[in-house]
């Protein structure tokens, strides 16, 4: 027997609230169409974002239909849920580049061919609005009091700061696009993220006062892992979507470097392997659990970049713990050989290759004996990479266990 839908959801850890769990079900009784936006702010979608996207992907493979929304329109705000400071304006062709690039990410999931899913973009109603019509039919259903108690308006009034009037309109233009969204295309159901509750709600409620329809909302858990870090963030910086930002290799590396307590959570979130398999997998302990975070790296880097960039790092990754094999998928950095005969600075090299983010942190790492030229520790600072470290044309830096990176001539 097939599973319902939103038992899927729940099952596998998407679901933080609901507006009406029961009508939910009943409404994944029959295929219906939804929809979550997303922000176009930057060239990428990081892996944080995997939670949205894997879970409208779930429900299109159960027979609904997903409309991806790009706020492209919303962005010229800026939205302030869980910003402590108001966003940096963007151009409008900035917004429409990132767009294109995030559309073209979140289509390695879902099916947007205008039949099985859709597409679109909220500045194509948002930017030719009329503010006194706007204000007329749409600003009378929204009272002040209410919203400022909404928590991403609440934190920002109690800072120094404050909240500027364009950022104010933003839960307004969000509950527009679900309105919009359900006139045009019978959406009745928007997902997003916990902080974005009392927007998705603002929506449904604009929808049952202009059309006496009950709309649904669900929202997913802000995860951070085991290690309290926020999802898809590491020391170095954000696990992009964009392989030119994160390397499949870099991509791969970060799921096998899941800690053990996250494993059977991510196993359920990021990859479609069935719960029974999940369950095993993350049952798992010492090395069968190691096992168990590279079917984890693998299923989620197929699923971003594809089963041959998956292979590639995986077998970059099983050579470069084992010797040997194909490194060509590992992060590379190309250096002239007239630096390397003068010798760089182990410390700057480290930096200059992004295995750390300062020579504050290669100094400490080599403290704690955690750098490696070619798999052989370093412990001292003043030390020199030169050509003499060239082997077969690379030398192979390594940051504690796991982080490897290539430098080539």
């Amino acid at each position: 027997m097939t599973q319902h839908a939103f038992d899927t959801l729940k099952e596998r850890g998407f679901i933080a609230q609901t507006n009406d769990e029961a009508a939910i079900r009943a409404a994944l009784e029959k295929p219906l169409s939804y929809y979550i936006g997303f922000d176009p702010t930057a060239s990428s979608l990081h892996c944080g974002s995997l939670v949205p996207i894997m879970a409208m992907a779930h429900l299109q493979r159960a027979g609904h239909k997903p409309v991806g929304l790009v706020g492209g329109g919303t962005a010229m705000v800026g939205d302030p849920s869980g910003k402590t400071e108001m966003r940096k304006m963007l151009s409008f062709e900035d917004i429409s580049a990132n767009g294109r690039g995030i559309l073209g990410q979140i289509q390695r999931y879902l099916n947007l061919d205008g039949t099985a899913g859709m597409s679109v973009n909220n500045a194509d109603w948002l930017l030719k609005l009329n503010y006194i019509d706007f204000l007329r039919d749409i600003g009378r259903y929204f009272r002040v009091n209410e919203m400022i108690r909404a928590d991403a308006y609440r934190a920002r009034l109690e800072r120094e700061e404050g909240l500027s009037f364009i950022e104010f309109n933003y839960q307004l233009l969000q509950a527009y696009d679900y309105l919009q969204l359900f006139e045009r295309h019978g959406c009745v159901l928007q997902m997003g993220g916990d902080d974005q509750w009392s927007n998705i709600l603002a929506g449904t409620d604009l929808i049952r006062r202009k059309h006496a329809k009950q709309a649904f909302c669900i929202t997913f858990p802000l995860l951070t892992t085991a290690r309290g870090e926020k999802m898809g963030k590491t020391a170095a910086g954000a696990i992009w979507l964009d392989a030119e930002r994160t390397t499949p290799y870099e991509f791969y590396q970060y799921w096998v470097n899941t800690d053990d307590r996250d494993v059977s959570k991510f196993l359920a979130l990021f990859t479609f392997l069935p719960m029974a398999e999940v369950e095993r997998l993350g049952a798992a302990q010492g090395a069968e659990l190691n096992a168990s975070k590279e079917v984890l790296a693998y299923e989620a880097t197929k699923l971003c970049h594809g089963q041959q960039a998956a292979d590639d790092a995986r077998a970059a990754a099983k050579a470069a713990f084992g010797g040997g094999g194909d490194l060509s998928a590992m992060p590379s950095t190309t250096v002239e050989k007239g630096r390397l005969e003068a010798g760089i600075a182990l410390l700057d090299l480290f930096v200059e290759t992004g295995l750390t983010p300062s020579k504050g942190e290669a100094r400490r790492l080599v403290q704690q004996g955690g750098a490696y030229v070619n798999d052989v520790v370093v412990s001292d600072v003043q030390a020199k990479v030169t050509g003499a470290d060239l082997k077969d044309g690379t030398i192979l830096l390594r940051s504690g266990k796991k982080k490897y990176h290539r430098v080539v001539t």
